[in-house]
Parts: structure tokens; C-alpha cells; sequence
């Protein structure tokens, strides 16, 4: 058999790209159906939490995710070596309707191929999630942001174009079939393996029209989606603790009431690692009452009382699950407070108090790096926490599925009242 095509039939190298292609497609798909029932399951208010759960939707998906980058790349292969290859003729090229409906789907595959995978991935880079891609180059892209805006909209382009995936392979499907069962023609026997006696096909032109008609299927597709709503629900990104539209942090208090300095603007952060993967999210509402007086030699400056609204935390993709009881559980433990005396040390400044998060008060100590500047200070600081001392995950004792640590950071401009 020749690895090069002819204008009779397909070679060695197209065969092998046709059915590697189809055996991840037919992989890939049933993966990304199941997780996703696993996801809307775990995201469904009735969810008990279960960390078996959890752990089947993320291999899942991480699965999905990198069998699409795969067939992405194979995809783009498959193709390249098409435009360098003689294309074998239609044997049916004499029947114009159905020689330019063959030709449609065709296109239609092939975009799609290429489409379907790769919106699933902008949308990977785009969020902040869970279930990373198992490979060696990291899971952003170029020129794609962490932006919700981004990867909703790509969430729904890569549904819409999954759809047309499927309508254009169950198409392609039963052509195959038609022409096996029904003209008995040797259009499926010479892309099965080994050699075949395909005839000479009649003498054909092609032209672009296939592919300005699928170019004009996918549109319509995308207008349906628009139609239906599938775009709607992602707008511009909430304003959140990592957004500069809006302050993070207020200090809702008045200044001779609350303390000696007022928070303009700030970020409070964390950071968990889950399946192996950095999952990034702040808070958005927190008040933080400060009284400091930076003494000419280290020992006590001041205090800090600190609220965070849990509700207000955005985690990515985990967001939801964050929530849940064998987590934050905010339906129960709306706040978490940080409560510390500050001091000055010989190099930089501390807080030391305790941090409450549930039901559970643990000492904590903060190191910050603090910048006055007049009457306006900036502070920085991170400190990292082990989630299990405050009950949160208590069921998750893999930290290869969900590390102990998380990281907590902080950064705020506040001013000097008067």
C-alpha cells in the first residue's frame, strides 16, 4: 500500500490520520458528555460533596482536555498533508446534489476538527479552574487572558461547534454507509487499510462553493446559539479583589471610629492547587479596621481587625464547590476574621493574631512589607495556610487530588485619616 495518495484512492499516511482521528473523536466525545453530567451534578445545590465525585469529573475531564489538544494537533496534520496530496475523486461526482452535499460535510469535519478543540482549550486558558491539561508546556495560551467574559463566550462557541461537529460526522457516517450498503461503490473500501481496486473516478472540477456553503452553516449555527441565549450570560467579567474598575477592600467604618487609617483600594487572594494545578481567586468584600503608628524602633505599632465576606470569593471554575459544606460552607459561616497586633520588626513589620475561618480560630502570623509615603501607606504581605486546620476539605486527604496548602495574599493602598 503507498503512503502517498492517488487520484484513485487514499495512502498509507491519510488512512492512518482518518481513523486515528476517529478513534480519539470517538473518545474525547462520550469523556466530555459524562464530565459534564458530573459537573452540572456537583454544581446542583443538592450536592453531597462527595469527594469520589470530584475526583471522577476531574480525571474526566483532564482526560477530555487532553485527548482535544491531541486531536487538535492531529487534526492540523491531517490536513496540512491533504493540501499536499492528490485528492481522490468522488465516485459519484456524476450526481451534483450529492457530490456538493459530500463535499459540504467535508469541509464542515474539518473545520470543526480544528474549531472544536481549539475553543476548548481558549476556554481552559482563559478560566481559572481545576482538571489541567496532562502535559509538559503548561495550561495558558499566548494572547488569551484569565477573563470570565473570554472563556464564557468560548464555552459557548465550543458547544455550538461541538453540535455541528456532530450533525456533520453522523452525516458523514451515513454517506459512508449509503455508499456501501446501498451503491456498493469502493468509496469506503479505499480508506480502509490494505490495498484496494478502486476505480477510476469521472473526471470532476471542485470549486469553493462546499466551502462558502459551510462557511455559511457556521454562522447560522453561531446565530442560533446567539438566538437561544447561549451568549447572553456572559458579559464583561464581575468586578472582583483582582479587577481595577472597583476597590477590593473598603473600610466601611468612620475613620475615628474604625482607626487611624482608611483602605482606598486592595486585593485579598488565595491560591490552591488542585489535580497538581494553581487554581487563582480573591475576594471581593472585605472591611479592614487599622490603627498603626510606626514607631522609631521595633516593637508594637498598632492592631488590624479584618472581615471577608466568603460569599464573595471567586475561585474559578471551583467557585461553587468552594461553597459547599465540606468547604467554606458559607451557608453557615457567612465571614472569616483576622485579628492581629502589628509590630515592627528590625527588618519589616508582622501581624500576629488569629484567623478564623468555620468554626475553627487559628493563630496566625503575617509578614508585610510596608511603604509610607505621607499620608498614604502600601502594604504587602502573603502568609501560607494548612486548609485541614480549619476543617475545610477534611474529606480530601490526597493532596495530589487537593494540596493541604493554600496561599493567602494580600496588597493595599490606605490613607491617613484626619
Amino acid at each position: 500500500m503507498p503512503l502517498s495518495n492517488t487520484t484513485r484512492s487514499y495512502g498509507g499516511i491519510a488512512k492512518s490520520f482518518h481513523w486515528l482521528t476517529a478513534l480519539l473523536m470517538f473518545t474525547v466525545i462520550p469523556l466530555g458528555l459524562i464530565a459534564n453530567n458530573l459537573a452540572q451534578q456537583i454544581q446542583s445545590p443538592d450536592f453531597s460533596g462527595s469527594q469520589e465525585v470530584i475526583t471522577r469529573a476531574t480525571l474526566l475531564f483532564s482526560l477530555h482536555k487532553t485527548i482535544g489538544v491531541t486531536l487538535f494537533f492531529v487534526a492540523l496534520f491531517r490536513i496540512l498533508w491533504a493540501f499536499t496530496q492528490p485528492k481522490p475523486g468522488l465516485l459519484n461526482a456524476d450526481n451534483k446534489p450529492e457530490a456538493l452535499a459530500a463535499e459540504t460535510v467535508h469541509w464542515l469535519l474539518y473545520g470543526s476538527l480544528v474549531m472544536v478543540p481549539l475553543s476548548g482549550w481558549i476556554h481552559h486558558a482563559a478560566t481559572t479552574g481545576f482538571a489541567p491539561i496532562w502535559w509538559p508546556l503548561g495550561q495558558n495560551l499566548p494572547l488569551v487572558p484569565k477573563s470570565e467574559s473570554a472563556a464564557g463566550f468560548f464555552a459557548s462557541f465550543h458547544i455550538i461547534m461541538t453540535r455541528v461537529l456532530f450533525v456533520s460526522l453522523a452525516l458523514h457516517i451515513a454517506g459512508a454507509l449509503k455508499h456501501h450498503v446501498i451503491d456498493r461503490d469502493q468509496t469506503l473500501r479505499r480508506m480502509l487499510p490494505g490495498a484496494n481496486d478502486a476505480p477510476q473516478p469521472p473526471a470532476q472540477d471542485h470549486s469553493l462553493a462546499p466551502a462558502g456553503i459551510a462557511v455559511v452553516l457556521w454562522l447560522a449555527a453561531m446565530g442560533a446559539g446567539a438566538a437561544l441565549g447561549m451568549f447572553q450570560a456572559h458579559g464583561p467579567a464581575p468586578q472582583t479583589a483582582a479587577t481595577p474598575q472597583a476597590p477590593a477592600a473598603t473600610s466601611t467604618a468612620p475613620a475615628s471610629e474604625a482607626g487611624n487609617w482608611a483602605v482606598s483600594e486592595g486585593t485579598l487572594g488565595i491560591a490552591v492547587t488542585q489535580m497538581g494545578s494553581k487554581v487563582s481567586g480573591s475576594f471581593a468584600q472585605w472591611n479592614a479596621t487599622i490603627r498603626f503608628d510606626d514607631p522609631a524602633t521595633p516593637g508594637p505599632a498598632g492592631s488590624v481587625d479584618v472581615t471577608i465576606d466568603i460569599a464573595s470569593l471567586t475561585l474559578g471554575s471551583v467557585t461553587g464547590q468552594a461553597m459547599g459544606p465540606d468547604y467554606f460552607d458559607s451557608a453557615r459561616f457567612p465571614t472569616a476574621q483576622f485579628t492581629a497586633d502589628l509590630e515592627k520588626l528590625e527588618t519589616g513589620y508582622q501581624a500576629s493574631g488569629t484567623l478564623q475561618i468555620r468554626d475553627k480560630t487559628v493563630p496566625l502570623t503575617l509578614p508585610f512589607d510596608l511603604t509610607i509615603d505621607g499620608d498614604t501607606a502600601s502594604m504587602t504581605g502573603a502568609v501560607q495556610v494548612n486548609r485541614l486546620d480549619f476543617g475545610i476539605g477534611s474529606g480530601v486527604k490526597d493532596e495530589g487530588s487537593l494540596a493541604f496548602a493554600v496561599d493567602i495574599d494580600i496588597a493595599l493602598t490606605a490613607t491617613r485619616a484626619n
